[in-house]
């Protein structure tokens, strides 16, 4: 791979590291306010999320380095999708953390899933890899749904 290349692909997995971490530091102590809620069977403990966004912004990082490498031309179009949906889920956090608007935040997530699904078929249809790389993270989102309904429904 090209030097350009390699700074392209640390572009693609940094900038949503950094965004999840500015999102954790917006939404205040999430964490602490976490432990205290009344939680679902299922409900990890706190320190298990920041491990696992972790390794899925870093897994939506690689998958938007290979479309961004492609020659694709649905490329620029999916890698715009790319951005939404990473501002849609720097903002959830501080719906349900920051702002403790539970309710809205489930919507919000909702929104989310939605947009990394089909981002998931855009990727997949210029990189079978990249869709590939997207799947724990629809597959967290959903769990975090489960998670978000039911701390509002025991009500947080």
């Amino acid at each position: 791979m090209e030097r350009n290349g390699k700074k392209k692909c640390w572009f693609y997995i940094l900038v949503p590291l950094v965004a999840g971490a500015a999102a954790g530091m917006i939404s205040g102590s999430g964490m602490a306010a976490y432990e205290q809620m009344a939680k679902p069977p299922l409900s990890p403990p706190g320190w298990v999320f920041p491990v696992v966004w972790t390794i899925l912004y870093i897994l939506m990082g690689i998958a938007a380095c290979l479309v961004a490498k492609s020659y694709d031309p649905d490329s620029q179009e999916a890698l715009r999708a790319f951005w939404v949906q990473l501002i849609v889920n720097v903002i959830w956090p501080v719906l349900f953390f920051g702002l403790g608007l539970c309710g809205l935040a489930f919507g919000w997530l909702v929104l989310l899933w939605v947009l990394v699904f089909r981002l998931w078929k855009q990727f997949k249809s210029i990189d079978k890899r990249a869709g590939y790389l997207l799947v724990p993270y629809l597959l967290w989102l959903t769990f975090a749904g489960y998670l978000n309904l039911s701390i509002c429904l025991m009500g947080y």
